[in-house]
């Protein structure tokens, strides 16, 4: 472990995908996805100092993601946008061209969150899927580089030259990538710029850290790291407990149990680890030290929250750090709101910035 930690990057997270509650399993007509909701959040996110804001992707739920993107980057001005892209609905040459256009309209703040996702109806093996998001990786990172292509792989064969609009930068955006399985790890290791990692107790993430750092090595690449949790905080941590028992107070375990089976990647090997972190914790759902996992009773995905007082949460924060992790995306219920008690209470007392890769 390292003794100091260094400067992160500190992002929120903006509900594109009908993912909003007061109380989890509770859908709220005043929270539902849309362009007023979701640019009050981000510009809540802007507002309160944060770096970055993860725009997620759904099949069916919620409202597009690229449209959302460029109309969100006309009205921000520091943050920057990290645009959820599903791989499974993509057509490369398309792709890097979008992406470029984008990151024009939003001066340079555009970063990339790649989704190994199948198309609606399709099914396709875990290793021919990452497989194509690891083709689709490098095509884009070749054509946003300003390089001709002449890309034969097993998904895609291309001879293009580089798209006529380019990044402001000239490079591709930094390309943030997560999965828990071997093929999931291995295309991160050969492909990605920042390797995303869902809630987990501080041994495992020491061990995922370490297992990228070794796989990346041996294709001559270097990975950043990234964590993405949910966080309640409040002035008490007896305050931050009662929140977090306050989110599920409506929740039975049948309406849960619904909600995580109907969402396409139920069975992957990142939403079955949070399913035993919830397991393993115990009756209050504590599976460590502030590390709650009541929120995966009622979302498939990310499903544990940092719960505790602001010095409680800066402190696990700093641990993650001291372990390698330096991009945070949080989020929390309803989201707008604990946006900004993250920013009054935790965000100032933390050295940020944007990621530079």
């Amino acid at each position: 472990m390292n003794a100091v930690a260094k400067g992160c990057e500190v992002s929120w997270f903006s509900a594109l995908c009908d993912d909003d509650y007061e109380f989890l399993g509770q859908p709220d007509a005043a929270l539902k996805s849309s362009w007023e909701h979701c640019r009050n959040i981000v510009l809540t996110a802007e507002k309160g100092g944060f770096d970055n804001i993860l725009l997620p992707s759904g099949y069916a739920l919620g409202i597009d993601t690229t449209a959302f993107a460029a109309a969100i980057a006309t009205v921000t001005r520091r943050i920057k946008l990290l645009m959820a892209v599903r791989v499974g609905e993509a057509w490369p040459p398309q792709l890097a061209r979008q992406i470029a256009t984008l990151d024009q309209l939003a001066n340079g703040r555009l970063n990339v969150n790649i989704i190994s996702s199948e198309m609606p109806g399709e099914v396709l093996a875990s290793a021919p899927r990452y497989q194509r998001t690891v083709e689709l990786m490098e095509i884009l990172k070749t054509l946003l580089n300003g390089q001709p292509l002449d890309y034969q792989g097993e998904h895609w064969q291309l001879k293009l030259d580089p798209p006529g609009i380019k990044t402001v930068s000239g490079k591709c955006p930094p390309l943030y990538f997560g999965g828990l399985s071997p093929d999931a790890r291995d295309a991160a290791a050969k492909a990605a710029d920042v390797y995303l990692m869902w809630p987990d107790t501080m041994p495992a993430v020491r061990e995922i850290v370490a297992d990228m750092t070794k796989r990346a090595a041996a294709y001559g690449r270097t990975l950043r790291f990234g964590y993405r949790v949910h966080v309640v905080v409040r002035e008490t941590e007896a305050e931050a407990r009662a929140a977090a028992s306050r989110l599920l107070s409506k929740l039975d375990a049948a309406t849960g149990d619904a909600i995580r089976a109907k969402s396409l990647d139920s069975t992957s090997v990142g939403v079955q680890r949070q399913a035993e972190l919830r397991e393993a914790a115990g009756n209050e759902g504590y599976v460590e030290d502030n590390l709650w996992t009541g929120i995966g009773r009622a979302r498939s995905g990310c499903g544990a929250a940092l719960v505790g007082d602001p010095d409680q949460i800066l402190a696990k924060l700093r641990a993650y750090q001291a372990e390698g992790i330096e991009a945070f995306i949080l989020s929390g219920y309803p989201h707008a709101a604990e946006c900004d008690l993250f920013a009054r209470h935790v965000l100032p007392k933390l050295e940020h910035g944007p990621l530079v890769i």
